[in-house]
């Protein structure tokens, strides 16, 4: 991490959309850092994850304006002047897409290109990043998932994100707007959101594990998977910024280390907080959009932008476990 003041984005003015959120709210953290003058955005819907707690200790240092990304007029006050957007605002419950299409729609989808068009007619010398998920990919047809398998979504997020993300490229490829995307796998972390799994499983089994009770395994538990900690997710989103090797392109995030559910839940309940873990029924709803294994190949965002993951799992799920320890009362 740069001394404050002395980043590639020292005095760059920055925009976070659901920069109360758990990605979002990193990635402010890292800017200031890096001496950015950062302004976040977040409607603050219970729905989403927005957490003014995420920005505890440094909201003195930047701007916080609460509004929605699907509201134009907001948007449009917002994005002129900025020299990055970080696109990270977005519905992340692959379940309540399907229960709740049009919502999902609205921002993963219409808010994007509502956005992008704004930028275009604004503010058409801006760089941004959109944080899309490998769950557009659906089940896999080989492994590891490279940015040439075919995406092939099984729920509407998915779908919603692959439009928002493919307006994105196409907003680059026509009208020389600086865009890239990046396919976020698990990422997991400090300021992630515990209260349910809408936004990651892991969540709710940082939850389960603190306050007593078994993490619960869907299914065998056998299910592959790989994760990225938030500090290695933040990198990635920096280097592309800072990149315009990056624009118009479209990267995988992932892990080298890749283990089942089962091994997972063993490595949390050996970090010293107790615990234990039962495997039960992949509930009907999920089970409909079960992937089966999943894990990235990142080799192009490796070879492209230089990044790859520092912080081991167990070190990372050690470093979160110490987080919400002392602060799950502000994320429950």
């Amino acid at each position: 991490m740069s001394n404050a003041g002395e980043g590639r984005f020292a005095c760059k003015r920055a925009l976070v959309t659901g920069g109360l959120g758990f990605i979002g709210s990193n990635v402010a953290r890292r800017l200031i850092d890096e001496g950015a003058e950062v302004t976040v955005v977040d409607n603050l819907d219970p729905r989403f994850g927005g957490n003014r707690f995420n920005i505890d200790g440094i909201e003195s240092r930047m701007g916080v304006e609460l509004a929605d990304i699907r509201d134009a007029e907001a948007m449009k006050r917002l994005l002129p002047e900025k020299d990055f957007v970080f696109n990270v605002a977005g519905q992340t419950s692959h379940v309540e897409s399907m229960t709740d299409p049009q919502t999902d729609l609205e921002i993963n989808s219409v808010a994007q290109l509502s956005m992008l068009e704004l930028c275009r007619r604004l503010n058409p010398g801006v760089k941004i990043v959109f944080t899309s998920t490998r769950q557009l990919y659906g089940k896999p047809d080989y492994l590891p998932v490279d940015e040439r398998h075919p995406v092939r979504p099984v729920d509407v997020n998915g779908i919603n994100k692959w439009s928002g993300e493919q307006y994105h490229i196409l907003y680059s490829n026509v009208y020389g707007l600086r865009a890239c995307v990046l396919r976020l796998t698990n990422t997991y972390g400090p300021r992630m959101r515990v209260k349910d799994a809408r936004q990651t499983f892991l969540g709710i089994w940082v939850r389960e594990l603190l306050q007593g009770r078994p993490i619960k395994v869907f299914g065998a538990g056998t299910q592959l998977r790989d994760l990225n900690y938030v500090d290695d997710c933040v990198d990635a989103i920096l280097s592309a910024a800072a990149s315009d090797v990056a624009n118009g392109r479209i990267y995988n995030v992932g892990s080298s280390e890749v283990v089942t559910l089962n091994d997972l839940a063993q490595v949390m309940i050996s970090l010293g907080y107790g615990g234990s873990y039962e495997r039960v029924a992949l509930p009907p709803e999920r089970a409909a959009i079960d992937i089966g294994d999943y894990y990235s190949d990142f080799s192009l965002i490796r070879s492209e932008l230089g990044w790859q993951p520092r912080i081991p799992l167990r070190e990372g799920l050690k470093s979160t476990l110490s987080f919400y320890k002392t602060n799950l009362a502000h994320f429950i």
